[in-house]
Parts: C-alpha cells; sequence; structure tokens
C-alpha cells in the first residue's frame, strides 16, 4: 500500500536552527532517504519551494482566482513530500517518525487511493500506469 507523508514545517522554527545543524539534519534525511529507496520503500521526494513562491488556484461560479502563497491560515506550510510502500498506516507513520522534520512542524500520513481502481469504478478505462505501482496522483 502506498502513502503520502506530507512534510510541513514552521519557517520560525527552521530559522531558529543554526546552519550546521540544519545541514547536518538535511543530510541524515538525504542519507535515510537514499536508504529507503534501495530497500523500494521510498517510491518519490520532493522538498517544495518557499510558500511565498506557490500560487493558489480557485475556480467558483466559473471565476478563476488565483493568489499568491498558499491558501492556509497556519504557521506550518507544507514543505516537501516522500511517496512510500508500506504494508499498514502503522508502519507508515512509523518511517515518518525516522524523519527529524516533526519536530519543526509535522507529517501528515496518508494513504493514496487506488487509481486504477477508481478508473475501473467509473468506467473511465485505459489510463497508463505511473512507475509508482500504478498509481496516479489525484
Amino acid at each position: 500500500m502506498q502513502f503520502l507523508l506530507l512534510i510541513y514545517t514552521d519557517a520560525e522554527l527552521l530559522s531558529a536552527l543554526p546552519a550546521e545543524e540544519y545541514d547536518r539534519l538535511m543530510r541524515g534525511c538525504l542519507t535515510h532517504a537514499d536508504e529507503l529507496r534501495a530497500s523500494g520503500v521510498l517510491l518519490g521526494s520532493q522538498q517544495l519551494e518557499p510558500a511565498e513562491r506557490a500560487r493558489t488556484l480557485r475556480v467558483r461560479g466559473g471565476e478563476a482566482l488565483v493568489i499568491d502563497g498558499p491558501f492556509a491560515e497556519t504557521k506550518e506550510m507544507l514543505a516537501g513530500f516522500n511517496l512510500i510502500e508500506a504494508p499498514s498506516l502503522a508502519e507508515a507513520v512509523r518511517i515518518a517518525h525516522e524523519f527529524p522534520w516533526a519536530r519543526f512542524g509535522s507529517i501528515e500520513v496518508r494513504p493514496v487511493h487506488d487509481m486504477d481502481a477508481e478508473r475501473a469504478r467509473v468506467g473511465a478505462g485505459g489510463g497508463a500506469a505511473s512507475p509508482a505501482g500504478g498509481r496516479e496522483e489525484r
């Protein structure tokens, strides 16, 4: 089963870290990610640019509105993600706990919906399966 680890960080907490400490944490995180990828657990991961570089699109009543940044009223912003393969939600949470970023925000662990099953359910037929286990982003 696939899980998406959504990594949210608080910029104030991260900026309070000395640069050497941040670099040490990031090195450890990347080394751990490489190990998980080599073992087939980590299917993909990316760090996102700062939220200030984002745009949020909303369409209501046929009108599109694009605003700067994320549409959120929180100190924690989405900073990155890891797509993993794990046998259970409990194991996915355990894997998430191995990364340091929950100390500076939170890590949401969310099961990935099986889009091949959704295609079959709605009769959408032959979509191209992704390399990550036949599932696509929603």
